[in-house]
């Protein structure tokens, strides 16, 4: 009963913030010397501290209490092709440490070491050990298979998806680390602190080197049966279904193999857009990034290729639309950040393809969306963690 007590007002401090005994008895029901004794108990595991007094000028004052932020610190990790991010995050969420640097690794062993050696760097710079961390989250592409240990479906990392891997992350960061897909996160971290915060039902996709989305449905993260929800890069686009000059179906004499990154992907990436770019006369464009600046600066060429992925991009969106029919589509990633140069061609040619138009909004957190929802996926469950610790250590 003293640790129902005990989790009562922590998780009304956590949920509504800082409050005096008495604000306490009153918001969870309990009698103040309950309360009282659970704070005594929280402040001397240091889950709880006093942060001063009301002064209110009528009466006496009374003592503030808060949940301790720094009883506890959280990994986030966002490995992705091009960049790695890393952040330690306290309790509160507030990152205290990070680090974010270039992918320039060629296999999966360098780029184990880099994970490794960047995590704890970061640890590092936050005054902790990888020890003192109490949940660790990496977002990466591909589906984790938490039964075969590995991760289906990330073509974009060298060897990313060999069997054991899963098992290889566990032993280079420390147990209890969990491994999601980056656009899941990518959508969580948009529900959380991003364009999604007021929506219940929304897709998050996530352009940049590679194509994903994230499925929210009533407030919750939508997996699939297999993991693999949001799998979008896999989109058909393009596939020659019929061909209506010959009038039959194309030739199966052929042993086809499935693409590895994805027929909508191969099309819709930032390497297809540099590639798009090429063919309409765009000159002195080596990223995507660089092919939208020139659109902004009016270059005709980079105009054309703007309107070409807004299309295609408007492809997908209407795919979803038709099974999901969501209350609202976050683009993320590093061409998401661009989708003010999309929503006009995007609009338009959705409406010219189907009836079902949802709202079309950039996302909030830019490049930081699939960290954040590391962080918050690690925050889920490290208040638990850090009480029961405390809690045992206490009883000790």
């Amino acid at each position: 009963m003293r640790e129902l007590n005990q989790r009562i007002v922590l998780t009304r401090l956590r949920s509504d913030g800082a409050a005096t005994r008495p604000q306490l008895a009153k918001d969870t029901g309990l009698s103040k010397p309950t309360v009282g004794q659970a704070l005594l108990e929280l402040e001397q595991s240091r889950l709880v501290r006093a942060v001063g007094r009301t002064s209110n000028g009528l009466g006496r004052s009374a003592i503030l209490y808060e949940s301790n932020p720094a009883a506890g610190h959280v990994l986030g990790l966002d490995i992705g092709r091009a960049r790695i991010r890393v952040a330690v995050a306290d309790l509160a969420g507030t990152v205290v440490a990070r680090v974010d640097e270039p992918n320039r690794c060629t296999t999966a062993r360098a780029l184990m070491k880099t994970v490794y050696q960047l995590a704890k760097k970061t640890v590092n710079e936050a005054s902790l050990d990888l020890d003192d961390i109490v949940a660790k989250v990496v977002g990466s592409p591909g589906v984790p298979d938490r039964h075969g240990r590995i991760l289906h479906y990330a073509p974009n990392l060298p060897d990313w998806g060999r069997k054991g891997l899963l098992d290889e992350l566990e032993a280079t960061l420390g147990t209890g680390l969990v491994v999601e897909n980056d656009a899941n996160l990518s959508a969580v971290g948009e529900h959380a602190r991003g364009a999604a915060k007021n929506a219940s039902s929304f897709v998050c996709v996530l352009v940049g080197t590679g194509i994903g989305m994230g499925i929210v449905i009533n407030g919750r993260l939508y997996r699939g049966a297999h993991g693999a929800a949001g799998e979008v890069g896999y989109l058909p686009y393009g596939w020659p279904l019929y061909d209506v000059k010959a009038r039959e179906r194309p030739s199966r004499d052929k042993k086809a193999l499935p693409s590895p990154r994805g027929l909508m992907e191969a099309v819709a990436a930032a390497d297809s857009v540099v590639k798009m770019a090429e063919g309409d006369g765009v000159r002195g464009a080596e990223t995507a990034e660089d092919v939208f600046r020139l659109a902004r600066q009016g270059d005709a060429g980079a105009r054309r290729t703007v309107a070409e992925e807004a299309a295609r991009l408007a492809f997908l969106v209407a795919s979803v639309s038709a099974v999901l029919d969501p209350e609202l589509v976050v683009l993320s990633g590093g061409i998401g950040k661009s989708a003010d140069l999309l929503a006009a061609p995007m609009e338009q040619a959705l409406r010219t393809i189907t009836p079902l138009v949802p709202k079309v909004v950039p996302g909030e957190l830019g490049e930081d969306a699939v960290l954040t929802g590391a962080i918050s996926i690690a925050l889920t469950s490290a208040v638990d963690i850090v009480f029961d610790r405390r809690n045992d250590a206490t009883a000790e």
